[in-house]
């Protein structure tokens, strides 16, 4: 996604519950894997990958492999305006992860990145 990210397209992808949550996750985070992912969501794994795909296919999340693990982040040519919105929602909405953030935290075996 580009400088000349369409508007629309962008709230599309952010227009479900569970892909902005996955979103702001990731814009707090930084990266997170799949595992990471359901266990803060408490979703299935085919939920969580279906939306990541949705995510990934729009131009807002880019993947990397690491062994086993396939780690998820903002795409590094995200246009800055989406970047400014998504961190804008997460300082001034972030109680609305609270839960989310307290199961990730409390996630047994999370994956060691590192990079």
């Amino acid at each position: 996604m580009s400088e000349t990210a369409n508007p629309v397209d962008v709230f599309k992808a952010l227009a479900d519950d569970t892909r902005a949550r996955i979103a702001l996750l990731i814009c707090a985070e930084g990266e997170l894997c799949v595992c990471e992912l359901t266990a803060a969501l408490d979703l299935s794994q085919p939920k969580i990958s279906r939306h990541l795909a949705q995510l990934r296919s729009s131009g807002l999340l880019a993947d990397r492999r690491q062994g086993q693990w396939v780690y998820y982040r903002a795409h590094p040519q995200l246009a800055p305006w989406v970047t400014a919105l998504l961190q804008g929602a997460l300082a001034a909405h972030g109680h609305w992860l609270a839960a989310d953030i307290t199961r990730l935290q409390a996630m047994a075996g999370r994956p060691v990145r590192c990079c």
